[in-house]
């Protein structure tokens, strides 16, 4: 009986050792510990690289303003997921050299279309007339009223969009690559 016993008291001091070893902790590095002295080396995780912008033609260089701690909000994320559910709607950016081609075509449309602006043509018609002698296919061009004085248009010129309005006040375009999930450069209506 004493060696059943033994063996019994034996298989439940395991257990207990194994906790306090967890429970003293094991290693001498402590969080916070920045000497180095037992530290485990360790590789930097890769982060994805943001894609380089530089300065385009006629274009001045500014700096890309980064978001502080301060002025980004919580960490937590938002509990209603509008914009993770929303991001199928977001145009996404141009970079790099295709960045310089959108800004390009921008500055070749407000052109195009400032002589309509000033005498206040806002016809739809004339407005796609205009973006077509620029090139671009008649098909792939889109033009709508938006009010007594507004136009709003669209070039489908994949992979660059160009979407706008003209109006009274000013011309404005914005070129982009298209949009997640989706082809061609409208707007989608639906997302995954």
């Amino acid at each position: 009986m004493t060696k059943i016993r033994t063996t019994a008291v034996r298989s439940g001091m395991l257990p207990l050792a194994v906790l306090a070893a967890l429970v003293a902790g094991c290693g001498s590095q402590r969080p916070g510990d920045t000497t180095g002295a037992g530290a485990p080396s360790r590789t930097p995780a890769a982060t994805p690289s943001k894609p380089a912008d530089f300065p385009c033609p006629g274009e001045s260089p500014t700096p890309t303003p980064t978001p502080s701690a301060s002025t980004s909000g919580p960490a937590v994320p938002p509990t209603d997921h509008y914009a993770e559910n929303h991001g199928f709607m977001v145009p996404i950016p141009l970079h790099g050299e295709r960045r310089c081609e959108g800004l390009a075509a921008v500055g070749r449309v407000e052109d195009a279309l400032e002589p309509l602006r000033r005498r206040g043509d806002f016809d739809p018609e004339h407005t796609r007339s205009a973006l077509a002698a620029l090139g671009y296919s008649a098909g792939n061009v889109q033009s709508y009223q938006n009010g007594s004085t507004g136009v709003s248009f669209l070039i489908d010129a994949s992979p660059l969009c160009v979407e706008g309005t003209m109006n009274l006040d000013s011309t404005e375009a914005d070129a982009f690559a298209g949009y997640p999930d989706h082809t061609g450069c409208d707007r989608p209506s639906g997302g995954h």
